[in-house]
């Protein structure tokens, strides 16, 4: 399956139980909010590495990087650059004293998960979190990059394409 083809499938799969408004909303703060509590005790552990300071953080970004780079580049490369912002706001919570940045942590962590479950509580749909936790925590940073996308109106034709398959789908189960 070509990258655009793996890119559609993997949109239809998440658009399909991702539709109202309020969800998301939510997951556009959500997601980012989840990461950075994430991120913020990677910092905590980090290697000099030629005069760069390298965390586990970096490492991570690094990695789902690699992963949405096969589904898109140009998505891929926006990821990056809000990854990075938040990894850069993680490394300066993540220099405060322990108690603090730990408890920033855990409630920026466990709250961005409180507010995806809302979310799905208005969808009326299960998070996909529930039936597939891996996948989930891979897929939602990149949904949210794309999200912001669409909500910028960029690349149209690829959220029509999405659009028009929804509905297709959803009309193929109503038969």
């Amino acid at each position: 399956m070509s990258s655009q083809g793996k890119l559609k499938e993997f949109l239809v799969d998440y658009a399909a139980s991702h539709q109202h408004p309020i969800n998301v909303g939510i997951h556009l703060i959500g997601v980012p909010t989840i990461m950075l509590g994430a991120l913020i005790p990677m910092t905590w552990v980090s290697i000099d590495a030629g005069g760069a300071e390298v965390s586990l953080a970096h490492l991570l970004l690094a990695g789902f990087f690699c992963f949405y780079v096969t589904f898109d580049v140009i998505f891929a490369l926006a990821f990056l650059f809000a990854g990075a912002l938040i990894a850069f706001i993680a490394g300066h919570i993540g220099d405060w004293p322990m108690p603090t940045s730990g408890a920033i942590a855990a409630l920026t962590f466990f709250g961005g998960y409180a507010a995806q479950f809302i979310g799905h509580a208005v969808e009326k749909s299960a998070p996909v979190l529930t039936r597939h936790p891996v996948q989930a925590n891979l897929a939602a940073p990149l949904f949210v990059v794309i999200e912001v996308f669409k909500l910028l109106g960029l690349r149209r034709m690829l959220f029509e394409e999405i659009r028009r398959e929804l509905a297709e789908r959803s009309g193929q189960q109503a038969n």
